[in-house]
């Protein structure tokens, strides 16, 4: 089955217009100049970096990835997509000419090929499924070979569109809808955990020590972190009237590293907790069988809290963290259909 392709018509679809009025599609970019005579990954990365010189590699890269596919994949005969948002349709049409570049057009719209825009897909109409699979924010990719099916099966002309009855589904089909869209909300969690995950692991041992400071705060605990170096086996002392006189008393140990924290770093931990004092033990690099064992069969309560444990703690009690925690972490709430 030949590729189909996503190419996004500017943020919020901005220049859809110009892409149907025009019969084109364009990748944006046009302070690069010219690329009728370049072909190659390096010789775009080499122009984004002059163009772009606060761009760091990783952005470049991305960057010349996605002009290389423009430029050297979306050849004559390609089908692509573009995306209306404000009319629900994902536009389909054929590459029909090769890359021109126009120096005198927007900025957006100066690397261009031309299209035959033919057919329509209603958002409406496609799985959830294949609705997740195009949502990937990037400005031009290859949709999978399922998704792909899915909309070619579903398009038509936009007169066929119109003409076509409102569409009602079914209580069984309404029922698989939530069932699928319950399957991508799991997943997108899960994938957002994983991101949080990644920008905790880049945090210096000092700014995870005020993070776990900072949750206990959120948890109604006053807390007295210690300075580097003066731990003395407690990086973080918690209790309700923050001098610990009161209790719950929860004395808290954080090791910030890839390796696992061992039985005997439990044991060594443990034997500094004083009568009715709780223990939290926070090891981003997890813990061994032996180090779990140890703390449950301790005389004192322990509680182990690995990187999957703590990113769901932070997640769950971000809204009432303190500013200085959350600007350790900055995070932004997506909302999702009830």
């Amino acid at each position: 089955m030949k590729k189909i392709w996503m190419v996004r018509a500017g943020k919020s679809a901005v220049y859809a217009p110009d892409f149907l009025a025009k019969k084109i599609t364009a990748i944006g970019w046009g302070l690069i100049g010219s690329l009728e005579q370049v072909h190659t990954r390096d010789e775009i990365s080499s122009l984004i970096s002059d163009s772009f010189p606060d761009y760091n590699r990783f952005r470049v890269a991305n960057a010349a990835g996605q002009v290389f596919r423009f430029r050297e994949e979306l050849v004559l005969e390609s089908t692509v997509l573009m995306y209306e948002p404000a009319t629900r349709l994902y536009r389909v049409g054929i590459i029909k000419g090769d890359y021109k570049f126009d120096p005198n057009a927007d900025e957006e719209l100066r690397h261009t090929k031309a299209v035959e825009w033919s057919h329509v897909v209603s958002r409406d109409v496609l799985s959830p499924q294949t609705k997740n699979s195009l949502g990937s924010i990037a400005t031009i990719f290859c949709i999978s070979e399922e998704a792909a099916q899915e909309v070619l099966s579903r398009s038509e002309t936009l007169k066929e569109l119109e003409a076509a009855a409102p569409l009602s589904g079914t209580v069984e089909g309404q029922s698989e809808v939530k069932d699928s869209e319950a399957d991508i909300r799991r997943d997108i969690e899960q994938r957002a955990l994983e991101f949080l995950q990644d920008r905790l692991a880049r945090l210096g041992w000092d700014e995870l020590q005020d993070l776990v400071a900072g949750l206990l705060r959120a948890m109604g605990y006053k807390t007295q972190v210690s300075l580097p170096g003066a731990d003395r086996g407690r990086d973080i002392v918690a209790s309700p009237d923050g001098f610990g006189f009161q209790t719950p008393r929860i004395i808290v140990q954080v090791k910030h590293r890839k390796g696992t924290t061992g039985a005997p770093e439990v044991r060594a931990f443990l034997g500094g907790l004083r009568q009715n004092d709780n223990g939290l033990y926070v090891s981003t690099g997890g813990f061994t069988r032996e180090a779990k064992y140890e703390a449950e069969r301790a005389n004192h309560h322990l509680s182990l809290l690995d990187m999957d444990g703590f990113g769901r703690s932070v997640m769950e009690h971000y809204d009432v963290m303190d500013a200085e925690s959350r600007a350790l972490l900055p995070l932004k709430k997506i909302y999702w259909p009830a």
